[in-house]
This record gives structure tokens, sequence and C-alpha cells, in this order.
């Protein structure tokens, strides 16, 4: 298991901070969020550091939303989000990829989201060139 002695989620793993555990494998470890969005807000986290998602080792990911669904069973919310940041302008705070289960039980509770769509912004035919660029380099 790689980690980073400074990361707060390593040492979390590492039970050198306290925290709410939920689960627990080789591969991944879940917990309460300190500063709920709403009631049952989890953390799911790869014991394997890496900043960002594309920084993991695809085997060490298996296990994230199968634990992830069985917390938002567990919590018993019928509407929940899942939410993965990577990088600053994207929300991360944490530089260690973790997963958010976030029970949303009303419209006050819970992620607020915002979808701002750019209708009309792309043609068909420059959405096709884009779809091939990006086929390319997988």
């Amino acid at each position: 298991m790689a980690s980073l002695p400074s990361c707060i989620f390593c040492k979390i793993i590492k039970g050198e901070i306290p925290s709410l555990k939920l689960f627990e494998s080789d591969k991944t470890y879940a917990f309460l969020d300190i500063g709920p969005l709403s009631s049952g807000h989890s953390l799911i986290i790869p014991k394997h550091h890496g900043a960002k998602l594309h920084d993991m080792p695809a085997d060490q990911l298996t296990e994230i939303l199968p634990v992830a669904a069985r917390i938002a069973q567990a919590v018993g919310c019928e509407d929940y989000n899942i939410l993965q940041n990577n990088g600053r302008i994207a929300h991360q705070v944490v530089d260690h990829v973790h997963f958010h289960m976030i029970p949303k039980p009303n419209e006050a509770e819970g992620l607020g989201v915002g979808w701002p769509v750019r209708e009309g912004e792309e043609d068909k035919t420059e959405l096709a060139r884009l779809c091939e660029r990006i086929r390319s380099r997988m």
C-alpha cells in the first residue's frame, strides 16, 4: 500500500487520526465525514495513496463503488449522490482520491448541484471530432 506521511487520509487509514470507521478491507477504508452535508455523509477511500483518479492503479479501485452502494443501503437513503473531485478548481481539498456518498433526504439537505448546460455551443460535427480525438487517446 502506497501512502504519504503528510496525507490526512493516509493518517486516518493508519489509525494515527481517529475516524468513525464504517468499513475496512485490504484495499478500501470508509468512514463518516466529520463535516457532513447530510446525515450519513460518508467518505470511501482507497488505501493506496494517489492524488487524482488517474494516478490510481485500477486494481485499487475495484471495491469503491460496491462499498459506496452498501453504505447507501445501510444508511437507508433512497436518493443520494456519489461525488469524486480531481484538482483544486474541481473542488478537491484533500489530495488523496476519495468518493463521497451524500444522502439527499430532501431538497434542502445533501449536495446542491447546478448543471449549466451549454446548449447549442457544440454542433454534431464538432462533437464527432471530439469523440474521435478522445477515443484515439484511450
